[in-house]
């Protein structure tokens, strides 16, 4: 023996020590000492006794609920009788001699003899029914809870029995029967109210549950994968790490975090309960009694456990996914069932070599609960009904070895010496007369509960333990910031590289604060900067929220909810869906900080950015669409670069925290590559979209023109060079003497087109890498696949030069509003080496005898008209161009109404010949219209049809040079939308003068477009009609 083993102090005013002597079968010889201390413990010089543990069984009720509606009709029939308060029979239904009794501290009768109050509470049906209900079952349980915390006991109940056994009825009760567990909070705090103020008192309430072996935080929001870890301290015992545990202070919020967990806590139905809960429950209420005139403290752990179903997977019907889900929940019951056999044993002289409470998660977390440091009550819930006869009898058994467990629970108590008070006498004023930073958490209920003083002087950023604000350790260095109060002011400097935000706008050198100024360190720890005394006012703290910050850093990073386009709509409202985009896009913010620390920390050199793509720019209509959160991964040696969406990174997010967390635990963090949630394999990317309008093709004009493409942040990633043409079968192309005025007139009849790629220009993807390629494609109408091109590689400019002809054998209606109201719209893409190149099916096309692709090959549901866009989706830009397009309709209009006039006018002519001839002889008529009237006739109808076809093709031309006008405004239109301001502020004046500039010459050309064409069409109208006059 190396030195004297303390096994226990016993309460002595002076030392002494027993010892004895004992041997071996082998003579060999042990001495033992019992050494009694003299108790030390005191408190202004009087003795505090030392306390004793407090032998207690566990204590056993048993609850029968009424028939469930499955058990009715099946026409079950009732194996249990209570015949008092303690004892339970059950009588087996095969053999109805034979009944087994146990024998229990409680048994209630809930099975019969009931009846609703006005208010929906279950009560005895008459003075004589021996009906156990609600409120029974807390005065006889739940008080004996409350009392033990109020001495100062931790306190355990657990509910066991079988799925739909009424357990979580007990503990958490339905509608207006409330269960144990409200009630015991409810008069928690009522009884806090009443006592003596003199006294202060501490409530945290913390929520879990055990699925599949895995605990889960019912009270965070995030599901962190593989679950929270259960680790064990030589002084605490098993602690789940990482569990929210949060202050109340009245009984309605511990009401809000419940129904919270409650909802997220995982059910799966069972043929034994439609909504049955498939995980363990375990509610913690810490309970901190300090008595401020007798400088003491008691604490109290009030643990409320809500078991899992105990059926067999048989009888509950589970299968598949839900019964090897089932026979790992029983499997962590079973543990539980070795850990009470075990202790039970030990409890009637039995020798016992080991109690597994290291089986199984649950056994864990109840270790202090079963044999340990705690006054335990166990409610064994069973049903009534014979078909139910071996889950319940188990359920008996279980309950019976159980109350033979013998527990040591003592008070928890602790002085608060001299000093503390001291300490705290001289830390209280520092509220008032100290600058200070107030941590602000995601969960409001943990905003306010950290306070870090800046006294005089320079300090590291040792800020309170990040496990209340439910934050993970990379997200503040060790040493991150200093903060010196000085000469009547406070300044951060940070460390080195780590992450300091001021008011949303990260910091490298040493900043002053301002009184209310927000602090972030790290990728999320957020500070609010209260200042000194003299700079506070009334001001209303509560504004400044957890939102509030990712607010101001989402606006310093530029990005808002207006410069989303979320008030681009007519009405003034904000858009729904943008506002959503803008929701997930700050919410994203934190954890994309997050991943770039982890994948700095694991040296992975990948770095993250946020994207908001437009879908506008994948829409032929060039409407603003809905628009989605990405996230740019870019690989910082490699420079590969992937897009994830906003589900493939969340879940990454949560892969890279497990990877992590190996990490930190000093485990090995290498995995596979194709294991990495750092690791893609190497992927094409899309880098913009080029609008190409159709509109000129209607009316067989040809079209060339220098289109950009914009990425998703509006800006321009390259040039591209196109052209459309009108062309006849062979390809040839067609001249202006096959202009249309009016797209009808090629309605069933061929149109053939080529579409002719010429070259990209200014390719920044290919500027910032040289080994980088790039493809375009693009799909017409009902192509029922992309086209694409083929790669270029390792060219800034590349030549492209690849024209496809299409073909409409019987051009339908649709067809032609399609390309009145649409834009062909050309995606260019980013190759990188070891990606593969896109390619098009040939399967699914339809080609001509002469080897072109056909379009308009089956009949579809008209295009909706321009007139019928909602206006809600449509800027007041665009509606101004769409009105112009209306009024050119109108004038379309007119020519087609000038051109029946001209008919009507040219058969009134032939009408009043006809007359005049009438009033002569046939003769002279005959030789009249023959010598004088012949020529003038052939004159006038050779020259009426050679003015038709003059004015024809003036109209033809005023229409091609609208439209090429049009195209242009078109393209200043989109980019008008997507350019975003600069971060800079000093730009923003150079800016907003752009941007004015380029309106006005965007309404400039509109106007004079539509000027211009007004005049052509004026001044043919004008000719046709002295072309008339002259005629008559």
């Amino acid at each position: 023996m190396s030195g004297p083993l303390i096994i226990d102090c016993l309460e002595t005013d002076c030392c002494c020590w027993l010892s004895f002597q004992c041997f071996s079968v082998k003579h060999k010889r042990c001495t033992f000492y019992i050494i009694f201390l003299p108790n030390n413990n005191t408190n202004n010089g009087k003795m505090m006794k030392t306390p004793m543990p407090s032998i207690d069984s566990v204590k056993v009720a048993v609850r029968v609920r009424p028939f469930s509606q499955r058990e009715k009709n099946s026409g079950s029939k009732c194996v249990i009788s209570m015949h008092s308060r303690t004892t339970t029979i059950i009588q087996d239904p095969k053999n109805p001699g034979h009944t087994k009794t146990f024998t229990f501290d409680l048994a209630y009768w809930s099975h019969s003899g009931f009846q609703k109050d006005k208010d929906g509470v279950f009560i005895s049906a008459d003075p004589g029914s021996k009906f156990a209900g609600q409120k029974e079952v807390f005065h006889d349980l739940g008080r004996g809870i409350l009392d033990s915390a109020w001495q100062g006991y931790n306190t355990t109940l657990l509910a066991y029995g079988q799925t739909g056994s009424g357990k979580s009825y007990s503990m958490i009760g339905f509608g207006a029967n409330k269960g144990i567990i409200p009630n015991v909070c409810g008069e928690l705090f009522q009884a806090i109210e009443n006592r003596d103020k003199n006294q202060e008192y501490q409530v945290t309430f913390s929520m879990l549950e055990i699925y599949n072996e895995q605990v889960r935080d019912l009270l965070s929001r995030t599901k962190k994968p593989g679950g929270l870890k259960v680790r064990e301290d030589q002084q605490l015992g098993f602690y789940v790490d990482g569990l929210k545990s949060v202050p109340c202070e009245n009984y309605a919020q511990i009401e809000r975090l419940m129904e919270q967990g409650a909802k997220i806590r995982t059910t799966a139905p069972t043929s034994m309960n439609a909504s049955s809960s498939r995980s363990h429950m375990v509610i913690t209420i810490q309970f901190k009694q300090v008595f401020l005139d007798r400088d003491l403290t008691k604490q109290s752990s009030i643990n409320l456990v809500d078991l899992a179903g105990s059926e067999r997977q048989k009888s509950s019907g589970s299968e598949g996914d839900r019964l090897r889900e089932g026979s790992r929940v029983n499997l962590s019951l079973t543990n539980l069932g070795n850990v009470i056999s075990a202790l039970a044993d030990a409890a009637m002289g039995k020798k016992v070599l080991h109690v597994p409470y290291r089986d199984s998660v649950l056994t864990k977390l109840l270790q202090s609960a079963l044999g340990g440091n705690s006054r335990t009550t166990l409610i064994a819930a069973i049903s009534p009904a014979d078909i139910c006869y071996e889950e319940t009898l188990s359920t008996l058994r279980y309950a019976e070895r159980a109350k033979k467990i013998r527990n040591k629970a003592v008070v928890n108590t602790s002085t608060l010496m001299r000093e503390s008070r001291a300490e705290n006498d001289r830390l209280l004023p520092m509220m008032k007369t100290f600058p200070h930073l107030l941590n602000v958490n995601e969960d409001p209920q943990l905003t306010g509960v950290l306070k870090h003083f800046i006294q005089a002087g320079t300090y590291p950023s040792q800020l309170p333990t990040p496990a209340l604000t439910h934050s993970c350790p990379f997200r503040i260095s060790d040493k991150h910031a200093s903060f010196t109060n000085s000469g009547g002011k406070v300044t951060v400097t940070p460390y080195g590289k780590c992450k300091v935000i001021v008011n949303g706008v990260p910091i490298t050198t040493k900043t002053k604060l301002q009184h209310l100024d927000r602090i972030i360190l790290g990728s999320n720890s957020a500070y609010l900067y209260i200042g000194f005394p003299s700079e506070r006012g009334s001001e209303d703290l509560s504004r400044f929220d957890y939102d509030f910050f990712q607010l101001e850093r989402a606006a310093a990073e530029g990005v808002s909810a207006d410069k989303l386009g979320a008030m681009n709509s007519g009405d003034g409202k904000a858009d729904p869906s943008v506002l959503a985009v803008f929701q997930d896009y700050v919410k994203l913010m934190p954890l994309v900080a997050e991943a770039n620390q982890m994948s700095e920390e694991l040296k992975k050199g990948l770095n993250m950015e946020l994207k908001v793509k437009n879908l506008a720019s994948s829409d032929s209509r060039g409407c603003d669409l809905q628009k989605e959160v990405t996230v740019k991964v870019t690989h910082q040696r490699t420079h590969q670069v992937w897009i994830w969406s906003k589900a493939k990174f969340i879940n990454r997010k949560f892969l890279m925290e497990e990877l992590y967390q190996r990490f930190l635990d000093g485990e090995d963090s290498q995995v596979a590559q194709e294991d990495d949630p750092f690791w893609d394999p190497v992927e094409v990317v899309h880098l913009g979209s080029a609008h190409i309008w159709l509109q000129s093709l209607a009316y067989c004009m040809k079209f060339e023109e220098q289109v950009e493409f914009l990425n998703c942040d509006g800006l321009e990633e390259a040039v591209l060079h196109i052209h459309i043409n009108p062309c006849s079968p062979t390809g040839q192309a067609r001249g202006e003497e096959d202009v249309v005025t009016d797209p009808v007139d090629l309605l069933g009849k061929r149109m053939d087109f080529q579409i002719r790629l010429v070259q990209c220009l200014g390719t920044k993807w290919l500027k910032e890498d040289a080994e980088r390629g790039v493809q375009m494609g693009y799909r017409i109408y009902d192509l029922p696949s992309t086209l694409y091109t083929k790669a270029v590689w390792k060219i800034v400019n590349p030549q492209i030069d690849e024209t496809v002809q299409f073909t409409t054998l019987n051009a339908s209606q649709e067809f032609l509003n399609y390309l009145q109201t649409n834009a062909l719209i050309v995606d260019l893409w980013g190759l990188q080496e070891g990606c593969a190149e896109l390619s098009c099916s040939q399967l699914n096309l339809m080609i001509t005898g002469e080897g072109h692709i056909l379009v308009d090959t089956k009949k579809t549901p008209p295009l909706m008209d321009t007139g019928q866009s909602t206006s809600n989706q449509i800027p007041e830009l665009y509606l101004k161009l769409l009105k112009l397009e209306q009024e050119t309709e109108l004038l379309r209009n007119i020519n087609r109404v000038l051109r029946e006039e001209n008919v009507l006018l040219k058969e009134s002519v032939e009408r009043t010949s006809s007359s005049q001839q009438a009033h002569q002889p046939s003769s002279t008529r005959k030789i009249t219209w023959m010598t004088a009237q012949g020529p003038a006739a052939r004159e006038i109808n050779q020259m009426c049809t050679t003015q038709q076809a003059s004015y024809d093709r003036e109209f033809a031309r005023a229409l091609k040079v609208f439209y090429q006008s049009m195209n242009v405004a078109r393209g200043q239109f989109l980019k008008l939308r997507h350019y975003k301001p600069p971060e800079d502020d000093q730009m923003l004046r150079p800016f907003v003068h752009q941007q004015s500039q380029m309106l006005k010459d965007f309404g400039d050309l509109l106007e004079s477009s539509l000027w211009k064409l007004k005049n052509d069409v004026a001044l043919i109208v004008k000719q046709k009609k002295e072309c008339l006059l002259h005629m008559e």
